[in-house]
This record gives structure tokens, C-alpha cells and sequence, in this order.
């Protein structure tokens, strides 16, 4: 299909003689609609303005391309306005209308070929894929040299198009990005939405023109009772209609579902969450997606896309949405608890978004407008700084408190800075407490009161600390959401992921009144009996509540809406072994290790790592964890040794010295080595207790 402007009127033809002039076409109040509905773009046009003018440098061929609901067809119709407001005919081929072939798109582009001043319009030229070496080579160079080409689609031109010297030359290829917060916002108020839901449109479209457009015109004839304005199921579904469209697979679609859900997707988090699937060939099919970029660690769609492609998938079926998000989840926690810290951190991030993705969390996040931050180790020149930055905002007592910690534990700061200009942000502190002496009462008060706290709940054991998130002191952004906080949330993440040994971790907040529903999404409670005192302490129990348990609760919660009520005090420690006693417990088990009537009566069986209701399974659970223990000796060189000697000894009926014998060593030489085995599974076992998890 194909317009084109008339050269002239009908000789024949007559104005009325009486009422209003009644000449103009349609087509006319389209067009002046489209220009008073039209924003930004202002690069575009100019450069299109230079074009028709025909300046020495301007291109005479112009390739815009971006994904659906970017406003391709929209720049062209103002393309359109200006070409006719300059006395240059245009002809339009819209490729979505004609059979795509080299004979049809020449019947509907052929007043291109006779007039020399006509401006060629393309849309949608990503159909054109097929017939790019004929329309480069066979038809475009037969156009008059006065033509000037615009071609629109979601793709950009294939690579022969740029290797070619004259091509390269008289082409400019443009990328259309969203638009910038301000033209969003100019465009939302030229339709009329209400100006209260405007942070919320934003939020769910960014600047993409469509999704602005649907946003406002729901906005606009929606509620105003003061609800939060979240995008309805008819605009999530005419988006991904527009946007995606239909798609090659069912495994396609698995795929795109992953890319939607996690924050960067890469053919590894494919092969792990669809095992059956050829990763990667999806990969590369998500990789020439007009929607999705490739970043530095990974694919990802634009926001909107990727917004509407999540909750779509939510809503249609939610088992599966859980199943896809818990095998990305595992995925995760798996990285940020055993990889090195820097790809650990990056692994937070991503696990810190998947358990983001609802709407209630985003008032607790940092604006997509906003600048971004980066976490930094401190300077030692930046000390006083901190302190001087403290005591501005929170006071002389807070101020006192940095200026100790950050003499005691200087590796427990970590700074905020905006990536732009580096300029220092605020700080927060990590701080592991294995006990308040007199001096760390005095400096810091709020540290102590936290471990008093936890320690009338459930003390931490021998080799055990607390952890505390101390401080969040931000210069512009004081206790409120921003992108340096976003950084504070994602290291509490990795610290209580990350930890070791670690009986309670707590978070000082203040403002708890609205922080509370977000530590509530993350299971910390505050202590009951706190009146008077600091209010803004939330803690978890990792010795009631473990790692994988903590995740799988967040799991749960993720499709259940914010939090109405605090997470419950947790259940505690039904019996907290000392070190020496878990020791003398697990030193008894290795004697009856083949024996499971005398197994039954062992203390080791009210550890948390034996997970098991009934006695039988949580006999079995605990020769499992005794039998784990000492393969490590064999799994290790230097103790492999151990091992002979260990299992020789507490499998057998044997004396000591009858066994020294057989092992052809000295009696003493056995000894020491057997003490030495059994300190191994000891410290092993008490290592596995304290972290709550026994390693596969």
C-alpha cells in the first residue's frame, strides 16, 4: 500500500457556495493532530530537516530502528508534515500491507521512481529482511538522485549496508531510544493523565511512547480514590501483542520468560533453569530481539517489555512463574555463597531484583531517573569525612560511634558514590560483634542494646557473632529510597547470605514505621519489649530460620502481596551445645557409629543440620552427616591419611593397640594421628551447625 500527495486538484472542481470552507481532506486534521501530540525527537527532526534542504553533509538515505512502541510509525508521520510543509510529495509504503516481494514493493513505491524530489517512506522495513540485497542493490540506486529515503523497522540494516563504502557514506542509521523523563512527562500530560499518577505511569512505562500512551488513557478514565496506579491487564496485553508478538516455541517463550524475570540473562542461567532446551540457540535468539540489548553480563529486554512480560506471566500461571523463579533463585544463592566476592556481589544484585519484582517494593526502591551509584571502599582520607557527614545528620552520639568502629573494624565500611562525578553519597557499616566489651558499650550504645536484645532471645553459642547493619548515612537522601540505597539493600543481601558462624544478623533502621513492611518481606522481626528503646531494630534468628528456608519463605511471600502484620519471633534454638559439648557428643557418635540404637540417645540429633522429624530418619540424617564428615578426610591429600586410621578404628572390634598394629605404625604415632582425625570431624561438624547447612 501506498499514498502519495496529489500535484493537483481537478480542473473541475468547485468550492461550495455557501457555509464553512469545507475543501480540506481528513488527512489534514490527522496530520495537525499528530503535530500537536507529537514530543520530542528534536535530534531526529533537525536531522531530517537537514536532509530535505539538502546540506552537503546530510545523509540521503535515513534507517530509524527500535522496537515495537518506540515511535517509529510517529517520527515518520512527522516526517510526512514536514516533507509536505517543505513542497516535497511523499510516498509512503507501509510493508505491513503488501505481500513482501520485490514486485510488490515496487508497484507501491513507484512514484518514487518518477518524481526527483519525492521523500520514500518505509515502515516496518524489518519485513523486508528477505529483499535487503535487492532493495540495496537493484532498487534503491534506480530512484532519482533528488529522492530522499527514510526506512523505519525494528531492526537495524544488515552488515553489507555498512561495509559498503558508497552506502556508508550517504546512510545514517538511527537508533531510537525512549524518550527522557522529561518528554515522558510531556507526553502524559498532553493526554491528559492525572497528574497525581504520574510517578507511577513512569515508573511502569519509562519513556517508551506506547506504553505511555496506553498508561494514560487507562489513567485517565481510572480510579481516583488515591490508590496506587498499577498498569491493567487489557495494557500489559495490548503491549505484549505490539512488543513481542507471536513467538517460534513454546521453548521461545520459557526463554523470553527467564529474560523477563531475571535482571541479565545468559546461556548459562538457560541451561540451568531449562536443562532439556538447546541454550544455546535461545540464547542467540534473544541476542537479535528489536527489544532486548546486550549488556556486559548478559541480555536483557527494555523495562517495559520486561515489566509486562513478568506480570503476564504471573497472573497466567503462577506455578510455573514459581518454579521458573525458584530455579533462578537457587542458582543465585548458590553464586553469592560460594563464589569470589566480586562475582558474589554481582549474583546479589541479580537475587536482589528477582525478589523485587513486585509492585509494593517499588516505593522502596531508588527512581529509574535518577543518577547512578556504585559501593566503594572507603579512603583513609575519608574518615573524618564520614564522621563530619554523621554528625550533620544524625548527631553527636551517631557521629561518635562511626569515628570508633571505623578505628576497629575499618574493613566493615563501605561508601556510596555517584558514578558521574564521585562524588561521596553516604556509607553504611557491616559490623560483626562477637562480644560488647565496656568500650564499645560506651562508644556505641545502639550495637550493645542490639546484642542484649538477641542474647535474651537465644545467645549466640561459643564461636558464634552477631551481625549489625549500623549507620546509612546518606548526604541528599537521608533514611528515604534512592539508588545508594538500593546498594544498601543489596550488601545487607550478601552479608546474610554470605554468612558464617553467624547466629543473629540485625538492621538498625530508622523511620521503622516505613521500612517495616520491607524487613517484614525479609523475615527480621523486631524484639517484643522495646518500649522506650531504639525502635528500629529488626533481626533474624539464622539458627531457627536458615538460609534455604529464609529464601523459599521470601519465595512464598513474593506472589502474596506486602506484608500485613511483623514476621513472627522465631521458634529459637530448642538446645544450644556448647563447643566443648559438641564435641564430646559427636566424639561419642563416632564410637557408635554402626550402632543406631545408641545413635538415638545422641545429643547431635537436636542440631539443626539433622533434618528429620521421626527417630529413624534423624539416625540415618546423623550417620549421613558423620559419614560426609570423614570423607572430607579422603577427599583431602593432607588428610587423607587420617581417614585410614579414623574409619579402621570405629569400624572395627579391635583394640587400639591390635589396630596400631595392623596400620604397622607405633603405637604413639597411631594416636596422634587418630586424635587428630577426630578433631577434624569435630571441627567439620561444628562448622556445618554454626553456617546451618551440610554442603552437597
Amino acid at each position: 500500500m501506498a499514498t502519495e500527495d496529489c500535484a493537483s486538484r481537478s480542473a473541475g472542481e468547485t468550492s461550495r457556495p455557501h457555509g464553512p470552507d469545507r475543501r480540506g481532506r481528513f488527512a489534514d486534521r490527522l496530520a495537525t493532530a499528530r503535530m500537536q501530540n507529537f514530543v520530542g525527537r528534536e535530534e531526529e527532526v533537525e536531522l531530517f530537516r537537514r536532509a530535505l534542504s539538502g546540506v552537503p553533509s546530510a545523509p540521503s538515505v535515513i534507517v530509524l530502528h527500535g522496537p515495537g512502541g518506540i515511535g517509529k510509525s510517529a517520527l515518520l508521520q512527522r516526517y510526512a508534515v514536514e516533507a509536505r510543509s517543505a513542497g516535497r510529495p511523499v510516498v509512503s509504503v507501509d510493508t505491513r500491507t503488501i505481500y513482501p516481494s520485490p514486485a510488490a514493493f515496487e508497484q507501491a513505491a513507484t512514484g518514487a521512481l518518477f518524481q526527483d524530489d519525492c521523500v520514500l517512506m518505509v515502515d516496518s522495513f524489518e519485513r523486508c529482511r528477505d529483499m535487503e540485497e535487492w532493495l540495496r542493490n537493484r532498487f534503491l540506486p534506480r530512484l532519482p538522485t533528488g529522492v530522499l529515503v527514510v526506512l523505519a523497522g525494528r531492526l537495524p540494516p544488515g552488515p553489507l549496508w555498512r561495509t559498503d563504502l558508497g552506502w556508508r557514506d550517504l546512510m545514517r542509521v538511527v537508533p531510537l531510544s525512549e524518550l527522557d523523563a522529561d518528554e515522558a512527562a510531556g507526553l502524559l500530560a498532553g493526554q491528559g493523565a492525572d497528574p497525581t499518577a504520574h510517578r507511577e505511569l513512569l515508573g511502569f512505562a519509562g519513556g517508551n511512547p506506547l506504553a505511555l500512551r496506553l498508561a494514560a488513557e487507562v489513567a485517565a478514565h481510572g480510579s481516583t480514590d488515591g490508590t496506587v496506579w498499577e498498569p491493567s491487564r487489557a495494557v500489559t496485553e495490548q503491549l505484549l501483542s505490539h512488543l513481542v508478538g507471536d513467538l517460534p516455541s513454546p521453548a521461545h517463550r520459557h526463554a523470553l520468560e527467564i529474560c523477563g524475570h531475571a535482571l541479565d540473562t545468559t546461556e548459562d542461567l538457560l541451561r540451568v533453569v531449562l536443562p532439556e532446551e538447546d541454550a544455546t540457540q535461545l540464547f542467540a535468539w534473544l541476542r537479535q530481539l528489536p527489544f532486548v540489548r546486550s549488556g556486559r553480563y548478559g541480555v536483557y529486554p527494555h523495562d517495559v517489555i520486561r515489566d509486562s512480560l513478568d506480570s503476564d506471566f504471573r497472573w497466567r500461571d503462577p506455578d510455573r512463574y514459581m518454579a521458573m523463579h525458584r530455579a533462578v533463585r537457587r542458582h543465585l544463592v548458590e553464586r553469592i555463597r560460594n563464589a569470589p566476592e566480586r562475582e558474589a556481589l554481582r549474583a546479589t544484585g541479580a537475587y536482589n531484583y528477582i525478589i523485587s519484582r513486585t509492585s509494593w517494593i517499588r516505593k522502596f526502591r531508588g527512581s529509574r531517573d535518577e543518577g547512578g551509584a556504585y559501593e566503594d571502599t572507603p579512603r583513609p582520607e575519608e574518615a573524618a569525612e564520614l564522621v563530619r557527614m554523621t554528625r550533620e545528620i544524625e548527631g553527636e552520639q551517631s557521629a561518635a560511634a562511626v569515628e570508633y568502629w571505623l578505628t576497629r573494624q575499618p574493613e566493615s565500611f563501605k561508601v556510596h558514590r555517584r558514578y558521574s562525578s564521585n562524588e561521596l553519597l553516604g556509607f553504611m557499616a557491616w559490623l560483626r560483634v562477637e562480644w560488647p566489651d565496656a568500650d564499645m558499650r560506651r562508644a556505641d550504645p545502639v550495637a550493645a542494646e542490639a546484642w542484649d536484645a538477641v542474647s535474651v532471645m537465644a545467645p549466640p553459642r561459643h564461636g558464634e557473632h552477631v551481625n549489625i547493619a549500623r549507620f546509612m548515612v546518606h548526604r541528599h537522601t537521608p533514611h528515604r529510597p534512592s539508588r545508594a540505597w538500593d546498594l544498601v539493600h543489596m550488601r545487607i543481601i550478601f552479608e546474610l547470605l554470605r554468612a558464617r558462624h553467624c547466629a543473629w544478623s540485625c538492621v538498625v533502621m530508622a523511620d521503622p514505621e516505613f521500612w517495616e513492611p520491607l524487613m517484614t518481606y525479609m523475615d527480621m522481626f523486631q524484639p517484643p519489649g522495646r518500649s522506650g528503646r531504639t525502635p528500629g531494630l529488626f533481626c533474624h534468628d539464622w539458627r531457627a530460620v536458615r538460609v534455604d528456608e529464609w529464601a523459599e519463605g521470601i519465595d512464598v511471600r513474593l506472589l502474596g502481596g506486602q506484608p500485613e502484620k511483623p514476621a513472627e519471633e522465631p521458634k529459637g534454638v530448642s538446645v544450644a551445645l556448647t563447643r566443648a559439648e559438641a564435641d564430646a557428643a559427636v566424639r561419642d557418635a563416632l564410637r557408635n557409629w554402626l550402632d543406631p540404637d545408641a545413635l538415638a540417645v545422641s545429643p547431635l540429633l537436636k542440631f539443626r543440620i539433622i533434618e528429620a522429624d521421626d527417630g529413624s530418619k534423624a539416625v540415618a540424617a546423623l550417620q549421613e552427616v558423620l559419614n560426609k564428615a570423614v570423607q572430607r578426610l579422603q577427599d583431602n591429600p593432607r588428610t587423607q591419611h587420617l581417614h585410614a586410621v579414623l574409619t579402621m578404628t570405629f569400624q572395627s572390634a579391635h583394640t587400639q593397640e591390635a589396630m596400631a598394629r595392623r596400620l604397622n605404625m607405633a603405637f604413639s604415632t597411631y594416636r596422634r594421628y587418630l586424635t587428630r582425625a577426630i578433631d577434624e570431624v569435630q571441627e567439620r561438624v561444628w562448622l556445618w551447625e554454626t553456617q546451618g547447612h551440610v554442603p552437597d
